[in-house]
């Protein structure tokens, strides 16, 4: 039971609007530039030159304060952005597939959330549309804006704003009351905001984006449990196939569904 909370807070919580010559002076690197790195590679439009998909290895530890204690968790994961859609920003596409502490996916095709459960024999079934229709202001949302941090979050630097290896770290809060995120953290690639930077000059502009910016992520929720996921194996733009976001249950796997939706 508590695997299914963690898992599920992880996908409310980390993906959403989201979001690397001659290295700039760390003078030159301002929070817009960091911010604008984060976000600009999940903005609407820009077929050739945005991150159309990613893949990495995660590691995840959850600390429960009720409880005092953490519980660790890695696995894989897979995201693709459906670039093709305008001035709207990309759908996400997403498979978690957890190895430890126990086994678990967390799938869905941008219309269809599904979250297996093997030990339970089990796979609970929801309609991500509905779920934002009757709770608008639930970080779900935040999983079809990618690109828009800055209009979903208050940003600034956190204290200190580098880690160890130079990369910038920045903290976020809410713009509106939420109950799952009091505060969130985000290691940003110095690479990205490098090659974001890049990108600025004449002969540059319009590369395509080869770095994910996001290293690691830290949700704490307003009771003070935390989530810490990081990232690592990190590949962009593999060409990644809509099936592998399709969930097909296996024979005899129970279906669940949140009560209130349409049809059932």
């Amino acid at each position: 039971m508590l695997m299914r909370k963690l898992g599920f807070f992880v996908l409310l919580c980390l993906l959403w609007p989201l979001t690397a010559g001659a290295a700039p002076r760390q003078a030159e690197v301002g929070l817009a530039d960091v911010i604008q790195a984060l976000e600009s590679p999940f903005k609407p439009g820009g077929l050739d030159t945005g991150i159309a998909d990613f893949e990495a290895e995660f590691f995840q530890e959850s600390r429960i304060v009720s409880l005092d204690r953490a519980q660790r968790g890695r696995g894989q994961v897979w995201f693709k952005f459906d670039r093709t859609l305008g001035e709207r920003v990309p759908q996400s596409k997403f498979r978690w597939e957890y190895r430890q502490p126990t086994e678990q996916e967390i799938v869905s095709d941008g219309r269809t959330l599904w979250v297996y459960l093997p030990e339970n024999n089990q796979v609970i079934e929801s309609d991500i549309e509905f779920a934002l229709r009757e709770q608008p202001d639930n970080p779900v949302t935040f999983l079809t804006g990618l690109g828009n941090l800055s209009r979903d979050f208050s940003i600034r630097w956190a204290a200190p704003n580098r880690d160890a290896a130079g990369n910038y770290v920045l903290e976020l809060q809410p713009r509106r009351t939420s109950q799952l995120i009091a505060r969130l953290l985000i290691v940003v690639d110095k690479n990205a905001v490098l090659q974001y930077d890049n990108n600025l000059r004449p002969e540059l502009r319009g590369a395509q984006s080869t770095v994910f910016p996001i290293l690691s992520s830290t949700v704490t929720d307003p009771n003070g449990n935390s989530t810490v996921i990081e990232f690592s194996a990190i590949r962009v733009n593999r060409g990644l196939s809509d099936s592998l976001f399709h969930f097909i249950r296996p024979a005899d796997v129970e279906v669940v569904r949140p009560s209130g939706m349409p049809g059932f």
